[in-house]
């Protein structure tokens, strides 16, 4: 288990190995040689306590287009591309292989879970639902969906308790269900009404916990097991002083729960008011058992204050300072000051960092010789508030002020990427070696590259509805000028900031200029979002797919695209005029014919197919191995038996 809580916790460089944290410490409870390889690590390291393990997982990072999930049950993260529409890919600490599919972008993933042995998916998209896919071997993979019981209610998320019972939590209550795979459909096991701020799940015991109450102090645990859902006795966190108004005043960022020597414990961080004589915050440790009252039991003094976060590694709570990038361990095995119902412990060795983490250099031979790259595993924001305040205050804020700021950035980035460019070529061509001192560039804190300029600075002044949004236009405008007149590649989320912006001010115009004259670049993840804007901007659609064809390496993404809209007989016309008609899936354009409800559309497609498999094969009929029997079937319901072609003799 591995809980995040406090404010901002630690985690991984965002520009380096975005998917390490993945892998750090979470599991609960269990020792073994996990366990035992991070702490002989460590110990090798110089008086490291932690480190990551052996080989932790690597991941897209989250940006504009890649959404990150993890899944504490799995232990899986999930990388979603543009909705799916251009792929997920979920990887797992034990998976060899990730697994990989696309699924139709129907709106932003909310949340998305494999049940347990990845049989089922679980996409929430809405407040009002969640869809589900089958991932049974020879089972149609089609979409279905189970919208919440309750009325008016609105679901905050979903729990897999097992490879077929799954949980929705909504703002009103929980509803506990049966997946029935076979039937495209769930069943209501049981449901339970209340009010509800937030949820956490704790897989390794399988309970459930709901905060309630207008200050969310009071937390209500459920228990599931075989198809049973159990209400646990509630219980009450004590804050640290009662809060004059009537605002939520327990976060799920300040809650833990994790199994500690085979026993459950709710870890509450609690941080002192400023008046209070406390010299720091504390962990508090409530024990809960499977029956009878939650009791507090344990006192974690952490001597310091400002943001931390959580982890139970072999049954130990670590607690990472992020202000010192240092962490403490404690064992409430030890002896400890009993006051006769609490035992107060004090951290159990000085503060450590963590081993510092190598990323190999992946690639031929000739690189992976090379010495890792070394991972700063302490997230640091950059220096960027000058930047800020200069957009921000429009005495300050000309464009000529800004343009000049961005480029002695971009001129500092340049550098740096000129300086990299350089060791890969030295590294690649087998020169290193002929230079022992050879040495990787380092970033400075003096670079500051298009992922923080998005998301410190971009990103967030486009949200300033003060600003003028032609002047915001204006300066996202100036900074990929800027990226161009150094010859830095503009990233493709940059353009879709673009996008969003002239869409949200209605500068359709505008829009259509910059895409006519190729201002913004063309790539798939740009063309996807102006298929999502269709709706409100019907020229979006040829947009997105004149833009596709100009790719020429986007022809299965335009056939996708054009049969999510029905337009089957266009998409079958694109690929035969590409000459690839002779090798497409039969399967795939059936089932998207019979979704449109259009019979004929769906008899012109069948007899193409059944033309092609004569023309190809000798004989109209489709294989086992295309997979289109229940098709088939549906031809012969439709229209008859004898409206089936008959092979032709020679």
């Amino acid at each position: 288990m591995a809980a995040a809580t406090g404010r901002d916790p630690p985690g991984p460089a965002e520009d380096e190995a975005p998917g390490a944290a993945a892998a750090a410490g979470r599991e609960g409870g269990g020792g073994g040689e996990e366990g035992e390889g991070r702490a002989r690590g460590g110990a090798e390291a110089g008086g490291c306590y932690l480190a990551l393990c052996a080989r932790p997982v690597h991941f897209e990072k989250a940006n504009p287009v890649n959404c990150v999930f993890f899944d504490e049950a799995n232990k899986q993260v999930f990388a979603v591309r543009s909705g799916g529409a251009t792929g997920v890919v979920v990887k797992g600490l034990e998976d060899r292989n990730p697994i990989s599919f696309r699924m139709e972008d129907k709106g932003e993933v909310k949340c998305i879970k494999f049940s347990l042995g990845n049989k089922i998916l679980a996409v929430q998209r809405t407040l009002k639902s969640v869809d589900f896919l089958n991932f049974i071997p020879d089972s149609p993979q089609l979409e279905y969906t189970q919208e919440c019981k309750t009325k008016n209610a609105n679901i905050l998320g979903f729990c897999w308790t097992s490879s077929t019972e799954i949980v929705f939590i909504t703002d009103q209550g929980i509803e506990f269900y049966q997946v029935l795979p076979e039937k495209r459909s769930l069943k209501l096991l049981k449901n339970q009404s209340i009010n509800v701020n937030w949820y956490m799940y704790c897989p390794e015991s399988s309970v459930i916990l709901l905060s309630t109450t207008v200050l969310g102090n009071v937390l209500q645990p459920f228990y599931f097991k075989s198809g049973t859902m159990s209400k646990l006795s509630k219980f009450e966190i004590e804050l640290p002083a009662a809060p004059k108004s009537s605002k939520l005043s327990l976060s799920e960022r300040d809650i833990a729960m994790a199994t500690i020597y085979g026993q459950l414990y709710i870890l509450y961080l609690r941080h002192h008011s400023r008046t209070s004589n406390s010299t720091g915050a504390e962990v508090v440790l409530y024990h809960l058992p499977r029956e009878g009252s939650c009791k507090k039991t344990h006192i974690l003094k952490l001597n310091r204050t400002g943001k931390f976060a959580l982890n139970v590694v072999d049954n130990l709570v670590v607690v990472h300072h992020q202000d010192t990038e240092t962490s403490v361990i404690f064992d409430i095995k030890l002896k400890g000051d009993f006051d006769g119902s609490t035992t107060i412990h004090q951290f159990v060795l000085p503060p450590r960092s963590i081993q510092p983490y190598q990323i190999p250099v992946a690639g031929p031979a000739s690189v992976t010789s090379q010495a890792p790259v070394p991972c700063k595993l302490w997230k640091k924001v950059h220096h960027v508030l000058f930047i800020f305040s200069v957009l921000s205050e429009p005495e300050r804020g000309s464009l000529s002020v800004i343009a000049t700021v961005f480029d002695k950035l971009n001129h500092e980035y340049k550098k740096y990427l000129e300086a990299e460019q350089s060791y890969t070529m030295v590294v690649e061509t087998g020169l290193s070696r002929s230079n022992p001192l050879l040495k990787r560039p380092v970033r400075t804190q003096a670079v500051i590259d298009q992922s923080d300029m998005y998301t410190h600075v971009l990103s967030v002044f486009t949200e300033k509805k003060e600003a003028p949004h032609k002047f915001t236009i204006a300066v996202l405008m100036e900074y990929i000028r800027s990226l161009n007149q150094f010859q830095i590649a503009v990233q493709h989320y940059l353009y879709e900031l673009v996008i969003k912006t002239l869409v949200q001010h209605n500068l359709f115009y505008m829009l259509h200029q910059f895409l006519q004259y190729h201002v913004l670049s063309d790539s798939k993840p740009l063309a996807c979002l102006l298929l999502s804007l269709e709706s409100i901007y019907p020229p979006a659609h040829q947009l997105s797919l004149d833009m596709l064809k100009r790719l020429s390496t986007a022809n299965d993404e335009i056939v996708e695209v054009l049969l999510s809209k029905h337009q089957v007989l266009a998409a079958l016309r694109f690929i035969r005029g590409i000459g690839g008609h002779d090798s497409i899936s039969a399967r795939k354009f059936l089932d998207a014919a019979k979704q449109a409800e259009d019979e004929m559309l769906f008899y012109t497609i069948f007899r193409f197919f059944e033309q092609r498999n004569q023309r190809l094969r000798g004989n109209p009929s489709f294989t086992p191995g295309e997979h289109c029997e229940e098709h088939v079937t549906f031809f012969k319901q439709v229209f008859g038996e004898q409206a089936l072609m008959k092979p032709t003799t020679f």
